[in-house]
């Protein structure tokens, strides 16, 4: 099929955000393991190398959460243009989330493979198409305008502030872009990261998506249009998948 001329490839992207901790990587992987031909890109690495972070001018410690320099924009934007123009990961672009601890978390091989046939169902409606779904995770998924534009199927991961809190503090660190040093660098939280960084930097990025700004209890104001929120105080990942897949197939069959 990838051989005839006539076979239009059509790319189309989901986007898992939610803040540091709250499982959007894993799920994410899953949504790859359920959607044949299917690709990941890791918004992490599209954030500045670690010598051009800037410092908090209050806390005095590189800031890696505030918005507006956390990810290099222009760089994330011109990247999912083209991917959806290719559907193809560029081989000059790196990733270091293999070098980052990723707890696992199990699903059933019965589900997986219930929306893995599901899925393969939908490329058999389309004998024209060569769907590629190109999955996008990051903690900052829905604050630039340009990124939000590009994305076909927009999820969100919610999960209280305490329970991402102790995550975050239960992981050795994380590694970063370095511009002399291709395998990065192992970055640590300093004493009180989170709640004098982190955590208040996901509040400013993300109270627009809410009603009252309310990023731990409020609903969806749809500032964001048609963006699906995922409650881990309500749903395991197991569901979360479900209903990540349910979205993903709905949108891509009439797409």
């Amino acid at each position: 099929m990838d051989n005839d001329e006539s076979v239009k490839i059509k790319v189309i992207t989901i986007a898992v955000g939610g803040a540091t901790c709250s499982g959007k990587t894993t799920l994410a992987k899953h949504l790859r393991s359920c959607l044949h031909n299917s690709i990941i890109i890791h918004q992490d690495d599209f954030a500045p190398p670690q010598e051009l972070i800037p410092i908090h001018p209050e806390y005095n410690v590189q800031d890696w959460d505030d918005a507006p320099g956390a990810i290099d924009w222009p760089r994330l934007a011109h990247f999912l243009h083209d991917i959806k123009q290719t559907g193809v990961i560029p081989e000059s672009h790196k990733s270091h989330d293999h070098l980052n601890e990723n707890k696992p978390v199990p699903i059933e091989d019965k589900l997986l493979n219930e929306w893995k046939s599901k899925s393969e169902e939908i490329v058999g409606t389309k004998p024209k198409e060569k769907i590629i779904w190109a999955i996008l995770d990051g903690f900052l998924m829905y604050w630039h305008q340009d990124v939000i534009d590009q994305l076909d199927i927009r999820l969100f991961l919610r999960v209280p502030n305490d329970v991402l809190k102790q995550r975050r503090h239960e992981r050795h660190g994380y590694h970063t872009a370095v511009q002399t040093d291709p395998e990065g660098s192992l970055w640590r939280d300093p004493p009180y990261y989170w709640e004098q960084i982190v955590y208040p930097a996901y509040v400013r990025a993300h109270q627009h998506l809410f009603t009252d700004g309310d990023v731990e209890n409020g609903e969806l104001n749809n500032r964001v249009p048609d963006l699906i929120m995922l409650d881990g105080t309500k749903q395991d990942m197991s569901q979360m998948l479900s209903r990540a897949m349910e979205r993903v197939l709905e949108v891509s069959e009439r797409l």
